[in-house]
């Protein structure tokens, strides 16, 4: 029997109301179990979190005495699951103290179960793999998919909540974006927040660290800009790969050449879909970079407006 089947039969989800009370008032479990009013009632269920593909049906969220909260999303792992984790963990806490709260996807295995060991997790200020073991112990079909996994690993790097300043959050919706921009052809709109501020214009708290065109000195990116690989575990610099920036004009197209907004000089490339291979070997996608013999690193910079 596959390890998919398996999880299925185990789960028993097909045909059984099935859910597991994970603390005292939270339960997690399938849809059956959402979907049946006897178990609501049993269990004194206030507040429904649904992550699934469809809605829950309509005797069920028209009941007066429970609230529902949905999150359209299928058990693939590059779904984005970690930037609903704080309002679905806000979610549940409001449903503690209102009376139950049941937690669930189809199963009740992958989607669910990754919100609810968040919620573990930020609760008790644990590991991923601690909070795995809290809520496997009181259901042992648990099983987030590794996509679901890496998310909850960065969720606790990030100290249990969203910080769009992080740069392994920055790379891991940078990754995302680039599948979107495979299918779409370009940047779909909510991706747009990626595309940081502009350095070569006036700023009231300007970063002193910047990269310059070389050729006519116009500020093209700051040093928080940069996204670091390793080389023989020390930081390399043969490629400067960057956030995507302002300048760019990067959301209409999936790949091609940067120049210089102010001189047209060619000072590097990007690609949403290939990414880029630095000299070293690593691999970045996406990628967007500056060719260090076409900038200069200045430590001091007095940043005034620019005209490009």
């Amino acid at each position: 029997m596959s390890s998919i089947m398996q999880r299925l039969h185990d789960s028993n989800a097909f045909c059984t109301v099935s859910y597991d009370q994970i603390e005292p008032g939270l339960y997690l479990g399938s849809l059956s179990a959402a979907k049946d009013i006897d178990t609501l009632n049993k269990l004194k269920v206030s507040h429904i979190l649904t992550i699934d593909t469809c809605v829950l049906p309509r005797n069920i969220v028209e009941l007066p005495h429970i609230k529902t909260e949905f999150i359209k999303l299928s058990d693939q792992p590059k779904e984005d699951l970690l930037s609903h984790f704080d309002s679905a963990i806000e979610f549940i806490e409001t449903g503690l103290k209102h009376g139950s709260v049941l937690v669930h996807c189809y199963f009740g295995m992958s989607r669910s179960a990754t919100v609810v060991i968040a919620y573990v997790m930020k609760k008790y200020r644990l590991s991923y793999s601690e909070a795995l073991q809290m809520v496997k112990a009181k259901r042992k079909v648990v099983h987030p998919n590794d996509g679901f996994v890496a998310q909850l690993k960065l969720y606790k790097d990030m100290e249990w909540t969203i910080n769009r300043n992080n740069m392994k959050y920055k790379l891991f919706q940078l990754n995302l974006a680039g599948s979107q921009v495979r299918v779409a052809g370009i940047l779909p709109r909510n991706f747009h927040f990626l595309i940081q501020p502009d350095p070569g214009v006036t700023q009231s708290k300007p970063d002193p660290n910047v990269f310059r065109c070389r050729k006519c000195r116009r500020v093209l990116a700051s040093a928080s800009n940069l996204i670091e690989h390793h080389h023989d575990r020390k930081p390399c610099t043969k490629t400067l790969f960057i956030e995507p920036i302002a300048w760019m004009n990067v959301a209409q197209n999936v790949q091609g050449k940067l120049q210089c907004p102010k001189c047209e000089h060619k000072v590097g490339s990007f690609s949403w879909v290939m990414g880029s291979q630095c000299p070293c070997g690593a691999r970045v996608v996406p990628a967007f970079y500056l060719v260090p013999s076409k900038v200069d690193h200045a430590n001091v910079v007095q940043n005034v407006e620019m005209t490009c």
